[in-house]
């Protein structure tokens, strides 16, 4: 089969989406045999519904090979659901302009998207080739290890975090509790990663909390109290995407132009009420950093494994498609031994749309307020190289002469 290929990047940018999109890109250019022209949809599937398609043969090869190591989406991205009376907008735009390999980079809504468009082009009689490109910093993506984006977004927060801790550290007697907000809606992956900020035992992060595990406010003063009794400070990473005990959100925008066109309301806030209640019930200052979007597309902290397994995704993408391959994912799995190695595989967008992975409790401790060893172990080989080394002084008191 010969056609055209399309290229369609959706959801929140990433550090390495375009990494991915490279793969694609370089790994297409490769089968002559079998594709014509490799195109670009501007802003995701909003570009196909408006006919709006980059011809990507015009680029320069060195432009590409750059793509690698640039962050946010090139092709732009968006939020949009699409109807049924769309759908077949898109497939009359797959139709018009012969394309035959479609390749949906994103998370759990993009391959909602994917599946429907590739049972529709069978229904239709169309054949089109449909792989999904896993994307996202939340790590939600079920029958896949990880998701290329995640540990990007890990080694970013982990390094702001240690350098966060040490700032809070220096002028404990002043501002003596740091809270940082990450990203997270569902689930609580991204919050979880700061834990790689820690060396020692009472190094910051000093509690963590998830998504998974309720927020209960008195359990959570008391925290705050235990460590700042203990260690003199406090410095914590929470998950936008707190609930209570029954389920509701701490903090959502109400404005109906922060609700995304899958229902989801923009959230944020967290930081700012929890400071609220440590200064109201405990009477110590409390202050919030809150990195926002820039934590998920910061190339400075990059992970290289991540860069290398996005690219390879895009790569095999392609590759699976030219053999006859359609309505799946690239999954990375993780193969067993010592040493960190990833396999890429395959599995049903049926199976993933839609569908949400959460840190399972063997991640998570007892109190429901930090991670677990374990969680550490799944996680540090995939933020290579790591965090870079600090100096820490043995801070040896000279003898008072004065008293």
């Amino acid at each position: 089969m010969k056609g055209n290929v399309l290229i369609a990047q959706s959801g929140g940018p990433t550090a390495v989406i375009n990494a991915s999109c490279a793969g694609i890109i370089q790994e297409a250019f490769k089968h002559k045999k079998e594709i014509d022209g490799v195109y670009g949809a501007v802003n995701g599937i909003l570009g196909v519904l408006k006919e709006e398609l980059l011809d990507l043969n015009q680029e320069d090869p060195a432009t590409i090979e750059l793509l690698k190591r640039t962050p946010s989406s090139a092709l732009g991205s968006c939020r949009y659901k699409l109807s049924d009376k769309e759908y077949d907008r898109v497939l009359s735009v797959l139709k018009a302009h012969h394309i035959r390999y479609a390749f949906f980079i994103g998370g759990n809504d993009t391959m909602d998207t994917a599946n429907r468009v590739n049972h529709l082009a069978k229904q239709a009689g169309y054949e089109l080739r449909v792989i999904g490109v896993p994307k996202t910093v939340d790590n939600d993506l079920v029958a896949t290890d990880h998701c290329p984006g995640y540990p990007s977004v890990a080694r970013w927060l982990a390094i702001a975090v240690r350098d966060a801790g040490l700032d809070t550290k220096a002028i404990y007697c002043a501002d003596p509790v740091k809270i940082i907000e990450t990203m997270g809606r569902d689930s609580g992956w991204i919050t979880a990663a700061t834990a790689l900020a820690r060396e020692r035992p009472d190094d910051p992060p000093h509690l963590i909390y998830l998504p998974e595990r309720p927020f209960v406010r008195e359990k959570f003063i008391a925290d705050v109290k235990r460590v700042y009794e203990k260690v003199g400070y406090v410095v914590m990473a929470v998950c936008e995407g707190l609930r209570d005990p029954e389920g509701k959100l701490l903090s959502e925008s109400k404005a109906k132009v922060d609700v995304d066109g899958f229902g989801h309301a923009q959230l944020g806030g967290v930081a700012d009420l929890l400071s609220s209640m440590i200064k109201t019930d405990l009477g110590i200052k409390a202050r919030f950093d809150k990195p926002g979007t820039i934590q998920r597309v910061a190339m400075s902290g990059a992970s290289e494994v991540d860069i290398a397994e996005a690219y390879e995704a895009g790569r095999l993408a392609v590759d699976k498609a030219v053999r006859g391959e359609s309505g799946y994912m690239i999954s990375l799995q993780r193969m067993p031994g010592k040493k960190y190695q990833c396999a890429m595989g395959m599995v049903a967008l049926g199976k993933v749309a839609n569908a949400r992975r959460t840190v399972p409790d063997e991640f998570i401790n007892t109190d429901g307020n930090d991670v677990t060893p374990a969680f550490i172990d799944w996680l540090r080989p995939l933020i290579k190289p790591g965090l870079a080394e600090y100096a820490r002084l043995k801070k040896v008191l000279v003898g008072k002469k004065v008293g």
